[in-house]
């Protein structure tokens, strides 16, 4: 859902990045406590490097190749059910251990000549969030890869030839090199407003700091060497498991991945464990309410719903029908899924924009404080500690400055490039569509990156949507609306997805001293290597696997077909829709609205109950693919809560490395699972499940 998960990170608001983006986490970090003692004067002895010294080859080496495989772990995880976790920790965990190693070496060989430094490791985490941000913000899983001719045919109507592109690598980094950077240029002059003048928490941001400082002391240093000895052995293991299930793989309904845990019935209606180590890590790190959305969402759509509307068969549609004919069944599955994401990214959105607007209201009016902003730190702003800390931590923000010319200028000019550019790629997309894109977008994107400090919610794949409606029905069905939509989607979740990551990066690079230019030129260096590496990934994806983006496949792309039928629904209407699928649609999505509302008034009124309601967000996604990872992701929420119970401090302290090692490993075995598949190599056994009776039959058609 970031980002990230993040990133859009379930979809959404759930990102972790759900996929877009993205409701990150708050958590306490192991042995960080704030107000105990002033962080920076642990480090006072300590000098800070200039925003030059903070930019090193080493730190934008192991950024490349800790960027390559983040692209593969989120480019899976958007192929598969778009829930993407949040990986600054492993980012800023792995970034720490390879340059630590590194240095080491140098330093006992007596060829160091600059120590390693938490600034360095600041600009090492944001290139490399930065680079594989790209993979979700790109739309392999949703908007981009919605434009082709494979999902066109698994979407409503006939589609037609001026509605339809299909990936090519060239254009693919063409167009995310001209909109990429266009978000970084729109909200750079606003970092002091939003850092030290609002005091914008930036949760997912401040973690982030707080680990780093943490991996730079004596203590934390040796936990950060546990955790990666941790995170190793996962890795190992998960890489390994993907390499044994392999051989047992030989057609698309064979292997591990297809094991009918709770019977055959149950495995038609895609409850099984899927022996996936990747969403069981998942749910180690998504939260308990989570995993139960989506686990809740999937027993009301393929354990009652589903079921139910097909005993309608020859009344509400077409027995004649194809599975995957959206007026039948499958139309059920994709519309009521949408309208789910769509109520529920229209209160989140209003919500996070009333908050924004509020907040900035009580801001600029100079009232009360207390009931302005979230104030960093949990000390009052008059101690001698809070004092020292912010005063050391300003000082050096304001040092480095960026011209306000400079994102003016910068902004101007990739626009305009872009404007000139994009018609080219997509001529469907009109030269005045952009001109009034890139004049909203500096709002919406100063929106998202304030509301992403108050809430730590990045609303970027909503913003999308709202183009893909208001772009397609400007252009209507007969001008191509249906492709102008969907890049005018990735127009704009680029812009406002890129402005919300820089802004949680200045707040990462104010708490640690690090240098604003230095995060500023290593977010683009990263974001320029997303543009390449993403790409890549995802065409090694599309040519090794020919059934990508098919419902039931390996990786079937949901939200690819979700986002071309919010766009074909903007410009054609609801008149494809089959037999009461408009009425369910409108009951799920004032049933969305309604969830949230009774989860803000039980926030309110009584806390202790309000965390047992479940997200719509997360209960939306496995309405079209069915609830297989959710028991992965619950299997992962059981280990945690066992563990938890057994040992807490040790649970939080290694829960998030062994959770990134079992998802690390099994995302990079996609590459030479890749590489197999385009050799033709396939595993030598195809190990499948049939009923006795049915085994009977084909026993005794074999002996005859």
């Amino acid at each position: 859902m970031d980002q990230n998960g993040r990133e859009e990170r379930v979809e959404n608001g759930l990102d972790m990045e759900i996929a877009d983006g993205d409701n990150n986490k708050h958590k306490k970090l192991e042995g960080v406590e704030e107000g105990e003692e002033s962080v920076e004067r642990i480090f006072a002895k300590q000098e800070v490097p200039s925003w030059r010294n903070q930019l090193t080859g080493r730190a934008f080496g192991v950024s490349f190749i800790l960027s390559v495989l983040f692209s593969f772990i989120v480019m899976k995880l958007n192929l598969t059910a778009g829930i993407i976790p949040s990986v600054n920790v492993s980012a800023g965990l792995l970034g720490f251990f390879f340059v630590k190693t590194w240095t080491k070496f140098l330093e006992n060989c007596g060829l160091l000549r600059q120590p390693f430094t938490r600034q360095e490791n600041t600009v090492i985490q944001t290139c490399v969030v930065a680079s594989s941000g790209i993979a979700f913000s790109g739309g392999f899983g949703s908007y981009l890869f919605g434009m082709s001719g494979r999902i066109a045919q698994e979407s409503a109507g006939q589609p037609s030839a001026k509605d339809i592109k299909d990936p090519a690598l060239g254009w693919i980094i063409g167009f995310l090199f001209v909109v990429s950077f266009l978000g970084l240029f729109s909200v750079v002059s606003l970092r002091k407003i939003m850092v030290i003048d609002f005091k914008l928490t930036y949760p997912s941001g401040t973690a982030t700091a707080h680990l780093i400082n943490s991996f730079h002391t004596p203590e934390g240093a040796k936990l950060a060497k546990k955790q990666v000895r941790a995170l190793g052995k996962f890795f190992s293991f998960s890489f390994l498991w993907g390499f044994f299930q392999w051989f047992f793989k030989a057609e698309d309904n064979c292997g591990f991945a297809n094991f009918p845990t709770f019977g055959l019935k149950a495995y038609d209606n895609m409850f099984f464990f899927d022996f996936s180590a990747t969403y069981v890590g998942v749910g180690m790190i998504c939260p308990y309410i989570i995993n139960a959305s989506v686990l809740l969402g999937g027993i009301l759509s393929w354990g009652l719903m589903w079921p139910l509307i097909e005993t309608r068969k020859n009344d509400w549609y077409s027995a004649e029908l194809s599975p995957k004919s959206l007026h039948g069944l499958q139309g059920y599955k994709v519309f009521i899924s949408i309208a789910m994401i769509l109520g529920d990214g229209l209160y989140t959105f209003c919500k996070v924009l009333s908050r924004t607007l509020i907040g900035l209201y009580i801001q600029l009016q100079g009232k009360d404080p207390k009931m302005a902003l979230p104030v960093d730190g949990s000390l009052p702003p008059n101690t001698l500690t809070a004092s020292y800390d912010d005063q050391r931590r300003t000082q050096l923000f304001l040092k480095d400055q960026i011209p306000a010319w400079f994102a003016v200028a910068g902004y101007v000019v990739i626009a305009s490039v872009s404007t000139a550019t994009l018609p080219h790629i997509f001529p469907q997309l009109k030269w005045y569509y952009m001109l009034v894109i890139y004049a909203f977008a500096p709002a919406l994107a100063f929106c998202n990156a304030y509301g992403c400090g108050l809430t730590d919610w990045s609303l970027a794949s909503t913003y999308g949507k709202l183009a893909i409606f208001t772009i397609g029905a400007w252009a209507g069905a007969t001008h191509g609306g249906v492709l102008a939509g969907l890049a005018a989607c990735g127009v704009m979740m680029n812009i406002v997805s890129t402005a919300s990551d820089l802004m949680q990066d200045f707040k990462t690079g104010y708490l640690t001293l690090a240098s604003p230019k230095s995060m500023f030129v290593s977010q683009v260096i990263g974001t320029a290597m997303g543009c390449i590496i993403s790409p890549c990934v995802f065409w090694l994806f599309y040519k090794a696997f020919d059934d990508l983006g098919l419902p039931g496949s390996q990786y079937p792309a949901p939200y690819a077909v979700v986002y071309r039928n919010m766009a074909i629904l903007g410009v054609e209407g609801f008149s494809s829709l089959p037999k009461n699928c408009l009425k369910l649609c409108y009951i799920f999505f004032c049933g969305a609205i309604l969830i949230n509302i009774f989860k803000d008034v039980m926030e309110r009124k009584c806390k202790k109950f309000a965390k047992f309601i479940p997200l719509p967000m997360a209960m939306a996604i496995p309405f079209y693919i069915g609830p297989y990872f959710a028991i992965d992701m619950c299997v992962g929420s059981l280990i945690l809560y066992v563990w938890v119970r057994i040992n807490k401090a040790k649970a939080a302290a290694f829960a998030p490395a062994v959770a990134s090692g079992l998802i690390c490993g099994d995302g990079i075995w996609t590459l030479p699972s890749s590489i197999l598949a385009l050799a033709g190599v396939k595993a030598p056994i195809c190990m499948r499940f049939f009923s006795r009776a049915t085994n009977t039959r084909i026993d005794n058609f074999l002996g005859s």
